[in-house]
């Protein structure tokens, strides 16, 4: 009785998972297969023009890698920073942590949509106002959405998820090498830096690579804080607007007048997206390698 309820079980695990491999390959199959129509240089390198019925998506991709990393900067240290205070220094029955780990918790559940709204309130509309007023009597400079704010609103959607990650990597490693440390003669400070995180450095990439899987692929949060519908120029200043490929496809898919004349820029511009995603990972993935192989001469 108990072998046929184990094969069953198996038998429905196999189905299930190669329904969803093959669901997979075909949504995947279907992107490659119409978005190769339109591939080419001029499609990767040109701006967009006639009302993005024509030219490329180069200000799309740009503003995309530029905003992924704008937003790892900003989330990967300080999601490090605050990994170290849960595993390394916090007590858990003190009120600090509790209310810390409830705000992560919490942050962690959060529609993208709310962080999207929040970024417009608390770094448009207040932090950018107090700077304009301060420093530049009053014009408006970083009160608008711009890269910046994008990157900050992106970098609080992410900060849960490296958080965790990092945090369950530093834990990962074993009690004994802080002990021998501390023998040693070490500070609690130079045990972290020089002998737990670099145990744990894989865990930080792996919390990076998170980031920019979740980053590269977000529309809501900067449909707000700093997307441009058409803007066909790079950005060169943090309070310029840019164009992201998310919100690209969103634009192509919903807003144009004609979908089926601009369905085959909208199918390569989701292969474009998918095979940058990929890359960025691959990126982070080969910093990690090399890193832990460095870590470990």
């Amino acid at each position: 009785m108990s072998k046929s309820f184990d094969r069953t079980f198996v038998a429905l695990t196999l189905l299930a998972t190669v329904i969803i491999v093959a669901m997979l390959g075909i949504i995947l199959g279907n992107i490659v297969y119409e978005g190769t129509a339109r591939l080419s240089w001029e499609f990767l390198s040109a701006a967009p023009r006639d009302g993005m019925r024509a030219g490329g998506i180069f200000p799309a991709i740009y503003g995309t890698v530029l905003l992924v990393l704008l937003m790892s900067i900003a989330a990967v240290p300080f999601g490090v920073v605050v990994a170290i205070y849960f595993a390394e220094y916090a007590r858990t029955e003190s009120r600090l942590y509790r209310w810390t780990r409830m705000a992560i918790n919490n942050l962690a559940g959060v529609p993208s949509i709310v962080f999207g709204l929040f970024g417009l309130g608390f770094f448009i509309q207040t932090i950018g106002r107090g700077i304009d007023q301060a420093f530049y009597s009053g014009r408006l400079l970083y009160c608008q959405p711009s890269l910046i704010w994008a990157a900050m609103t992106m970098a609080l959607l992410t900060l849960p998820v490296v958080i965790i990650t990092v945090e369950e990597s530093l834990r990962s490693v074993p009690r004994d090498y802080r002990e021998a440390s501390l023998a040693l003669g070490a500070t609690r400070l130079q045990t972290i830096f020089k002998v737990v995180l670099p145990q744990a450095w894989s865990g930080v990439m792996t919390g990076a690579i998170l980031a920019i899987s979740r980053g590269a692929g977000e529309v809501a949060p900067v449909l707000f804080a700093g997307a441009a519908y058409f803007l066909p120029l790079l950005p060169t200043h943090p309070t310029h607007q840019f164009m992201h490929m998310g919100y690209h496809v969103y634009v192509l898919s919903t807003q144009s007048p004609d979908v089926e004349a601009s369905k085959p820029i909208l199918y390569s511009t989701v292969l474009v997206l998918l095979v940058l995603t990929f890359l960025l990972n691959v990126t982070a993935i080969i910093i990690r390698n090399r890193m832990r192989q460095w870590m470990n001469r």
